[in-house]
């Protein structure tokens, strides 16, 4: 094993190097769990630190000599978190042998749940870091609401499980932010009178398009708070009332047009808003429309 596996720590409080008890983490994985088990339980000595330094990775017996070669002579202890046990029988025999102070962090909790299960453990290491498919999904989800946020790429709109439209400022990429944690794909199209929205929009399936509305001059104060954090006049054109009426009347022709739902945020916290969205949205996937 090189020596830069182990991972040097800083010490939980000041003090001197070498008077600083060194804790040492090894892992069949990265260590976190061991890592704040140790940190916890240093907390609770007023005025003292100790040093973590983490072995993570180990999956080989013959590494464990080499890691307490190095305890032994920074006179430390070892506090552990592996799950094969050949490795548990390779530090247990190796720190018997130099007595050192070893604690196992695992196997008491995978005693008593195998007393309660009834069963065996997999003694597969890593499991709990292992990134499930609804994990996956998730980070996808993400991912896409990034890429096809504010109309940015039209291609996106027949890919996304959900389109968004509207009028600016009325939460769209909010709104798709919260669909992706919800494993959701969802694009969002601006609604802007210069400018035709994509004729995909119009061959979505209803239950896939939402359209945002709310009320004129809720609008305009948003919109004039937003030119405010910009370092811009409060009277340009994109507050106005007038454009603001010209924008919603353009945008709501625009839904009608397309047959989809229509929700007023007027005052809804994104969380309400994605309430009514997933509701009509598992409605029609539920009736296949």
């Amino acid at each position: 094993m090189e020596k830069a596996k182990i991972k040097e720590g800083i010490p939980i409080s000041t003090g001197e190097k070498n008077s600083v008890p060194i804790v040492y983490i090894l892992s069949d994985s990265v260590g976190e769990t061991a890592e704040l088990v140790a940190r916890a339980a240093a907390s609770q000595f007023n005025g003292g630190s100790v040093e973590i330094r983490q072995v993570p990775y180990v999956n080989d017996p013959q590494e464990i000599p080499e890691i307490m070669q190095e305890v032994i002579e920074n006179h430390g202890m070892i506090a552990y978190t592996l799950v094969l046990p050949e490795l548990k029988e390779a530090v247990m025999r190796e720190a018997k042998q130099h007595n050192i102070i070893t604690v196992d962090i695992m196997s008491a909790m995978l005693d008593a749940l195998t007393t309660l299960q009834g069963k065996q453990p997999k003694r597969e290491p890593g499991l709990v870091r292992k990134m499930d498919r609804e994990y996956f999904r998730k980070v996808e989800a993400i991912e896409f609401a990034v890429k096809y946020d504010d109309g940015k790429d039209p291609r996106g709109i027949l890919k996304a499980d959900l389109v968004i439209i509207g009028v600016s400022r009325t939460s769209k990429t909010p709104l798709c932010m919260y669909m992706a944690h919800k494993k959701i794909k969802a694009a969002n199209v601006p609604l802007v009178p210069e400018v035709a929205p994509p004729e995909e929009v119009f061959s979505l399936n209803p239950h896939k398009l939402i359209g945002l509305t709310i009320r004129p001059q809720l609008l305009n104060e948003i919109r004039r708070e937003r030119l405010k954090t910009l370092g811009l006049t409060s009277n340009a054109d994109y507050a106005s009332m007038e454009r603001i009426l010209r924008e919603l009347e353009y945008a709501e022709n625009i839904m009608k047009r397309a047959g989809c739902s229509i929700i007023d945020v007027s005052n809804k916290a994104v969380e309400e808003t994605a309430s009514r969205v997933l509701e009509i949205y598992y409605r029609g996937e539920r009736h296949g429309k």
